[in-house]
This record gives structure tokens, C-alpha cells and sequence, in this order.
């Protein structure tokens, strides 16, 4: 199944004629270069101005600097990143996957294999994206349910309610204002705080 629309490339590689061979193998493998930079420095910035679909990094070695700058643009822009490098070194390619690369090629950037590590790319991000959305979404369950319980504590003490009595106090009071469960248990926590304080 090919790609539905043409997918715009960043390339960040200080060495000009080697990122120019990889625009043209990109360009015929049916991408679209919006950008050669030179280098990460500012990389958060540059992506929130160019919004690529992609970032490709060229490099002998990525250093600290690349690393540090890869992980806040994948922090608050996150985008699949490739790196190309011919740093096989098992820490680099760990520190480089915490920082937000989703492929790391070592020693080799043929033509014909740059489609398939950039739709590898994309897939092992969309993953890791849907399994960080599903983390978010049960830590925020948890607290939520956290809330509930404190509440519903709070409620039997204060009015000497039993534990389904409390619960159904506080959606009732959730459907009557049209609120989320969360939000009304988080009101009766900062009720009670006043009060005691």
C-alpha cells in the first residue's frame, strides 16, 4: 500500500554534499524536502516553524548536544526521527532511542532502503505515540479514581453517609451540573480544605 500524500522531510546534517545525495534519493523515493539545516541547534524551534512529517540526521556520531536537542523537540513536538551514523556503539544507540529516534541506521544509506526505514520509522513512532496515549490515559484514570475515593471519604465522614450513598451524591451532583465525576470530587476536596484550614 503506498502513501496517501507526499510526506515532507527535514534533513539535518552538517556535511553539505552528503545531505544533498540523500535530497536526491529522498526527492526520487517521492518525498518532499522542505529543509537542509545544518544542525539540531534549536531543532524544537525549526520544527515548530517547518512541520515536517519527518527529521533525517546525518552524522558520524550523534554528541550530547544532538541528543539533548532530539529529546525536547520529541518532548514537545514529537516527530519520527531517522538517523543515519556510523556510530554502532550500544550506549549511542540507546541514548539515542530515549531521545526520540525511532530509527537508527548504522553504516549505510542506500537509495533503494530509504522508503522502508522511513515507513519503519513512522510505524515503530506511531506505536510508541498510541502506547504513550494509552499510559497517559490510565495514569489519568487512576488519579481520577484517586479523587473519587478521597471525596467519597470525605462525604461519609462529613455527612455520615455510607460508601454507595457517598458515590451517589457525587454523581447526582455531577449530572445536576453537567461536570465530569473528577471534576465534582475535586470541588468537595477543595470545599473541605477550606473548611479545616
Amino acid at each position: 500500500m503506498g502513501r496517501v500524500r507526499m510526506l515532507k522531510v527535514m534533513i539535518i546534517d552538517e556535511v553539505v554534499e552528503r545531505a544533498e545525495v540523500l535530497q536526491r534519493a529522498l526527492v526520487q523515493s517521492g518525498y518532499e524536502m522542505i529543509a537542509h539545516v545544518p544542525s539540531t541547534f534549536d531543532l524544537h524551534r525549526q520544527v515548530i516553524a517547518l512541520k515536517p512529517d519527518i527529521v533525517i540526521i546525518e552524522t558520524d556520531s550523534p554528541d550530547r548536544d544532538t541528543l539533548e536537542n532530539l529529546y525536547v523537540m520529541s518532548r514537545d513536538e514529537p516527530r519520527p526521527v531517522v538517523m543515519f551514523t556510523h556510530d554502532g556503539n550500544g550506549e549511542k544507540i540507546r541514548a539515542a532511542t530515549e531521545a526520540g529516534v525511532s530509527a537508527y541506521v548504522v553504516d549505510g544509506m542506500a537509495a533503494e532502503r530509504i522508503g522502508p526505514i522511513i515507513d519503519a520509522a513512522i510505524a515503530r513512532f506511531e506505536q510508541f505515540q498510541a502506547l504513550k496515549r494509552g499510559l497517559e490515559d490510565t495514569e489519568l484514570k487512576l488519579a481520577e479514581r484517586k479523587l473519587i475515593e478521597r471525596a467519597k471519604g470525605i462525604l461519609m465522614r462529613s455527612r455520615n453517609l455510607s460508601e454507595e450513598e457517598s458515590y451517589r451524591a457525587l454523581r447526582k451532583q455531577a449530572m445536576e451540573s453537567n461536570s465530569r465525576l473528577s471534576e465534582v470530587a475535586r470541588q468537595v476536596i477543595a470545599v473541605a480544605s477550606l473548611i479545616t484550614t
